[in-house]
C-alpha cells in the first residue's frame, strides 16, 4: 500500500528546511540520507484525509476501535444525514396535514376516497426515514436487500394507483404525491445505505490501513433490528399491494344508475331509479303517482332496502323507486370533512336534480337513514307525500352514535384499513367477491365505509343534532306517516319502545304504527316483518 506520509527523502528535507539537524532515532541511515520522521506531519497543511491522522504504532494508522475511524469525516456522507433529516422534518409536516385532514378537509387536499391511504404511505415513509437515520453509520447488505424490495413493492403501488382510473379519482393528486414520494425515498435510502458504506470503507482505508470486517456486538444487534424492522415494512408494503389489487378488482363492478358529481364538483354520489313514470288511477296526466326513494340504514342499501323494495316492485305493489348511496359508501366517493346528516340531504336533493327526478316521494328509511329522510322532508315540504320509518333510529341516540370511544375505534380501524387484512382474509379464505367488498356483506371493511362512519360519528352530537331538531320544528304536520318497529328491539329495551312510539307524533295523520313480534332490526328479514312492511307501503303509496 502506498504511504500516505510521503517518503523518507521528503521528510529529510522537510527537516532541513526546519532546521533540524537531530540524527535519525535508530542512530543510522541509508546511502541517500532518508530517514523516518513522524513529526514531518505537523508541518503540513491538514486537510480531510490527513487532519485525523497521529503518531502510532503502525506508521501512524489509528485502532479501527478509535472513535474518530468515522464516514462522518467525509462531507458527502455528512450531507446525506442532513438530507435525509430534511426529508424526514418535510415527511412529519405532509403526516400532520394528511391527520388533520381526516377531520376538517384542507382547501384543495379533499380526495374523493378516504385519505388513509395516503396517511399510510406517509407513515410508512416516515418510519423508514427514522430506521436509516437511527443505524445511519451502520450500513449493512440486508439493510440494501430490503430497501430494494420496499422500493419494488411502492413502486408497483405508484403504477396501480396512476393507471387504475378509478383509484387515481378517489386518491387525487394527495394521494399520488403521498406514494410517489414514499417510492422516491425509498429508492433514496438504498443509495444511501450505500454511499454511508462506500465512506465508511474508505475512511477504514485512510486511518487504520484496511477494511475493517469484525462488526462490534452492537453492530450486530444493529443488524439484526435492521433486519427485522425492514422485514415489518417490507411485509406492511405488500399487503399495501395487495389490498390496491383487491381495490382495482372492485373498481371494475359497474354501478347501475349513474354518478352525478355534487357539491361545487367535489364530489360524486351514485343514483339510480327503476321504473317508468306513471300517473294516478284516475290517468290524470298532471298528477304523478309518488315514487319511493329509499335512504339506507347502516350498511349499503342495495344489501338492505333494495332488496325488498324491488320484490315490492316485481309484485306491482309501487311502481318506480329511486335509490342512492350516501358518501362514502358503495359507489359514492367520500365528501370532505366535516360531513353532516344535512350535507347529505342536500347532495341527494343536487344528485335527483341533475338526473331530472320530480317527486312526489315517498320515503321509505331504516335505522340512522330515518334521521336522513326526515331531514330531507323538512326541506322538500310540498314534494313529500309519506313517511316510512322501519325500526328507525330516534334522535335522542345521536349522543351514543356520536360516542368519542366508537369515533376512536373508528378511525384505529380507519388507519388500520389498507393494510387490508379482514379483506385479503376474506377473499383467500371465504371466497368474498367484489359484490361482497362493495355493496354486501364485507362493505363495512372498506376504507371508505370507514370514513363515512367516522365522519358520521364526529358530528352527530353537534351538527346534525341540530339539524333534526330543526327539522322536527319544520316538518309537515299533514304529511302521512307509517311506523314499522322491531319487536326484539322493543322486547330489548323500553326506551327504544318509547322512542318509537315518539316517532310515530312527528305528523298528526299517523297512517299506522306496528310492531312486529319476532321481526329483528331490518324488520323486513323475517317473513311476517316483510308482509306488514309491504302492506303498509302500498297503503302509503296507493292508498
Amino acid at each position: 500500500m502506498v504511504s500516505l506520509w510521503g517518503t523518507k527523502k521528503d521528510d529529510d528535507q522537510g527537516r532541513a528546511e526546519d532546521g533540524d539537524r537531530r540524527p535519525p532515532e535508530d542512530g543510522g541511515g541509508d546511502g541517500d540520507g532518508q530517514h523516518d520522521n513522524p513529526g514531518r506531519r505537523s508541518q503540513e497543511q491538514p486537510n480531510e484525509r490527513t487532519r485525523l491522522l497521529g503518531p502510532g504504532d503502525r506508521a501512524g494508522y489509528l485502532s479501527p476501535d478509535d472513535p474518530a475511524v468515522s464516514p462522518y469525516n467525509l462531507w458527502s456522507v455528512r450531507a446525506l444525514r442532513y438530507l435525509s433529516l430534511f426529508f424526514l422534518t418535510l415527511s412529519f409536516v405532509w403526516w400532520i396535514f394528511l391527520l388533520v385532514s381526516m377531520f376538517v378537509s384542507p382547501p384543495m387536499m379533499h380526495p374523493r376516497g378516504s385519505g388513509f391511504f395516503s396517511f399510510s404511505y406517509t407513515t410508512l415513509t416516515i418510519g423508514y426515514l427514522l430506521i436509516s437515520l437511527l443505524f445511519f453509520t451502520v450500513p449493512s447488505k440486508p439493510m440494501t436487500i430490503w430497501g430494494v424490495v420496499l422500493s419494488i413493492f411502492l413502486a408497483v403501488d405508484m403504477f396501480i394507483i396512476v393507471g387504475v382510473p378509478r383509484i387515481r379519482v378517489e386518491e387525487g393528486w394527495v394521494g399520488i404525491a403521498s406514494v410517489v414520494w414514499a417510492t422516491v425515498i425509498a429508492i433514496y435510502n438504498v443509495v444511501q445505505n450505500r454511499s454511508v458504506a462506500w465512506g465508511k470503507r474508505e475512511e477504514e482505508e485512510r486511518l487504520t490501513g484496511r477494511e475493517e470486517t469484525r462488526r462490534s456486538l452492537w453492530e450486530w444487534v444493529a443488524v439484526f433490528l435492521q433486519m427485522t424492522i425492514m422485514g415489518v415494512i417490507a411485509i406492511v408494503a405488500l399487503l399495501l399491494t395487495a389490498t390496491l389489487i383487491l381495490r382495482a378488482r372492485d373498481a371494475s363492478l359497474a354501478p347501475p344508475g349513474k354518478r352525478y358529481i355534487v357539491d361545487g364538483n367535489k364530489y360524486q354520489v351514485h343514483l339510480a331509479c327503476v321504473g317508468n313514470i306513471t300517473t294516478d288511477e284516475n290517468h290524470n296526466s298532471s298528477t304523478r303517482t309518488p315514487t319511493v326513494l329509499l335512504e339506507a340504514g347502516e350498511g349499503p342499501v342495495e344489501d338492505s332496502l333494495q332488496p325488498f323494495i324491488d320484490d315490492a316492485y316485481q309484485k306491482g305493489t309501487i311502481d318506480r323507486y329511486c335509490y342512492w348511496d350516501r358518501p362514502g359508501i358503495a359507489w359514492s366517493d367520500n365528501a370532505p370533512s366535516p360531513h353532516s346528516a344535512g350535507m347529505s340531504a342536500d347532495a341527494l336533493s343536487e344528485a335527483l336534480a341533475l338526473a331530472g327526478e320530480k317527486g312526489p316521494w315517498v320515503l321509505v328509511s331504516a335505522g340512522v337513514g330515518g334521521i336522513y329522510s326526515r331531514i330531507f322532508a323538512s326541506r322538500h315540504l310540498r314534494d313529500i307525500k309519506g313517511i316510512f320509518l322501519l325500526d328507525a333510529l330516534h334522535e335522542d341516540y345521536l349522543p351514543k352514535l356520536g360516542d368519542d370511544g366508537r369515533g376512536f375505534v373508528l378511525w384505529f380501524r380507519g388507519i388500520l384499513s389498507p393494510l387490508g387484512l379482514d379483506r385479503l382474509a376474506g377473499a383467500i379464505f371465504k371466497g368474498r367477491t367484489r359484490e361482497d367488498r362493495v355493496v354486501g356483506q364485507s362493505a363495512y371493511q372498506n376504507e371508505k365505509f370507514i370514513k363515512a362512519k367516522l365522519q358520521e360519528n364526529l358530528v352527530a352530537k353537534s351538527m346534525t343534532s341540530s339539524e333534526i331538531a330543526s327539522a322536527r320544528n319544520i316538518q309537515s304536520r299533514d304529511t302521512r306517516l307509517v311506523v314499522v318497529s322491531s319487536g326484539v328491539e322493543v322486547r330489548k329495551s323500553e326506551t327504544w319502545a318509547k322512542r318509537q312510539e315518539n316517532l310515530s307524533k312527528i305528523t298528526d295523520r299517523l297512517v299506522a304504527f306496528d310492531v312486529v313480534e319476532g321481526a329483528p332490526h331490518e324488520v323486513w328479514r323475517s317473513p311476517e316483518g316483510r308482509k306488514v312492511s309491504e302492506d303498509r307501503l302500498k297503503q302509503l303509496v296507493k292508498g
